[in-house]
């Protein structure tokens, strides 16, 4: 198998890194280095991120039915090549490659669509008048660059839940996927720059380095993240530094609540495919059971019995199986934990 050398996406087309420096992207399913990815440096964030606001200057400028009919062409194109962005996204992340057109592609291709609407559908509030013959409102206007940083789990969903609002209100962004799963974002990008101009959506690669140049970089005017509460509160922290507004997606630990009058069958089955789905990396995965115990055993029976039926597990190649591994090395390693304790 031939090893993929990533690059940079920067000002509408592939860049490789000032760094010079790359780390290796492994199969989850197969534990084989298939990709070589930058490990972009401060100097390689400060360039993005000039180029962004470079690119801010005009498309700030540009009116909502403009930027709907380009998220409505992305949409359109990323539809078009639904199988090839599932083909890079189960090699990116081991997922299920039945499962990825229906479950994540189609739904981005659809949330695509959802920010195109809202574009042209902000508000703007007159407040009255506080003194005579003067009228205040509120104006919608863009924040500017926006530094976006998106988690492994989901790599193509949440880059569209980044990019495609921020788009959408006329900013500009530079966006870093997750070290172990960069691919799926970077076609993303190539996607979306036929329908855009230059510097408008850029992607960096790279690891907590790079995330932290990120954050820090004096450019950006607001960040996104979607993590845990650690790097969350490192995000607040850091932004608070330069006032930089701050949007953040941390953690997440979902109970189920069992009650012994509840069709146990129903609730097994509901809660089998929320807890395995994805390998049960999920924010809203059930976690956690808490069952009324007059219920507990007729409940644990049921809910043996259906992981035993439903919740199969192999290549991502094969046919109806619910998920493949987890994602990544530490997170084996911390799954592996919990059993362990």
């Amino acid at each position: 198998m031939s090893v993929k050398k990533l690059q940079n996406f920067i000002g509408g087309k592939y860049q490789s890194p000032i760094s010079e420096s790359f780390s290796d992207v492994i199969d989850p399913s197969t534990e084989q280095v298939y990709a070589h990815a930058p490990v972009s440096s401060v100097a390689d964030v400060d360039h993005a991120y000039k180029v962004a606001a470079k690119a801010f200057e005009t498309w700030s400028q540009t009116t909502p039915s403009e930027r709907q009919l380009a998220l409505f062409r992305i949409a359109d194109a990323l539809e078009a090549r639904a199988e090839e962005a599932a083909d890079v996204e189960s090699e990116n992340t081991g997922k299920p490659r039945t499962t990825l057109v229906d479950y994540e592609i189609g739904p981005s291709v659809d949330q695509i669509r959802f920010f195109a609407g809202a574009a042209r559908n902000l508000e703007g509030r007159a407040t009255a008048e506080y003194q005579k013959d003067h009228t205040s409102s509120i104006r919608r206007e863009p924040s500017g660059v926006i530094g976006q940083v998106t988690p492994w789990n989901y790599p193509l969903n949440m880059a569209v839940w980044k990019f495609a609002p921020a788009i959408a209100a006329g900013n500009t962004i530079v966006l870093k996927p997750s070290d172990t799963t960069p691919a799926s974002t970077l076609l993303l990008a190539e996607i979306a720059s036929e329908f855009l101009p230059e510097g408008v959506f850029n992607v960096v690669t790279g690891d907590r380095d790079t995330g932290r140049a990120m954050i820090e970089n004096y450019i950006p005017q607001m960040v996104s993240i979607t993590g845990s509460v650690r790097a969350g509160m490192e995000v607040a922290k850091s932004a608070s530094s330069d006032l930089k507004r701050v949007h953040l997606e941390l953690g997440g630990k979902a109970p189920v609540i069992v009650f012994a009058d509840a069709d146990f069958q129903k609730a097994a089955e509901g809660i089998v495919a929320a807890g395995f789905f994805n390998a049960g990396q999920d924010c809203t995965a059930a976690t956690r059971l808490l069952v009324q115990e007059s219920g507990y055993d007729d409940f644990m029976a049921a809910l043996i019995a259906e992981v035993k039926n439903s919740a199969k597990v192999g290549m991502p190649s094969e046919p109806d199986i619910l998920f493949g591994p987890v994602n990544n090395a530490n997170q084996l390693a911390r799954a592996q934990g919990f059993i362990d304790r």
